[in-house]
């Protein structure tokens, strides 16, 4: 069974950075593709970037050039490296695996990890 657990979230003033870990039991993220995603109240949960067993990676246009999703397979972990955040970033961040498919539905969510962007 795949078990996320998600960490680094926290309150940050704007312009300032915050890096997000996600690391995975019972799977091998190399083989996954691994994806953040946020969601606020009221809203559908949305992609902000994910990579694949390859290595390539996507990002929402919204945190294109802010934000990097990288790996590290000897740890079984996934970072989300956030950098000149924005009010409009504040959202509960969640760690999604998912194995021959890009729907998050058919994968595993971790808990999420809160994430505010305010002065």
């Amino acid at each position: 069974q795949v078990q996320l657990v998600e960490s680094g979230g926290g309150l940050v003033q704007p312009g300032g950075s915050l890096r997000l870990s996600c690391t995975a039991s019972g799977t091998i993220v190399s083989s996954y593709v691994m994806g953040w995603y946020r969601q606020v109240p009221g809203k559908q949960r949305e992609l902000v970037a994910r990579i694949t067993s390859g290595g390539n990676t996507n990002y929402a246009d919204s945190v294109k050039g802010r934000f990097t999703i990288s790996r590290d397979n000897a740890k079984n972990t996934v970072f989300l490296q956030m950098n000149s955040l924005k009010p409009e970033d504040t959202a509960v961040y969640y760690c999604n695996a998912v194995r021959g498919s890009y729907d998050p539905g058919f994968g595993s969510w971790g808990q999420g990890t809160q994430v505010t962007v305010s002065s």
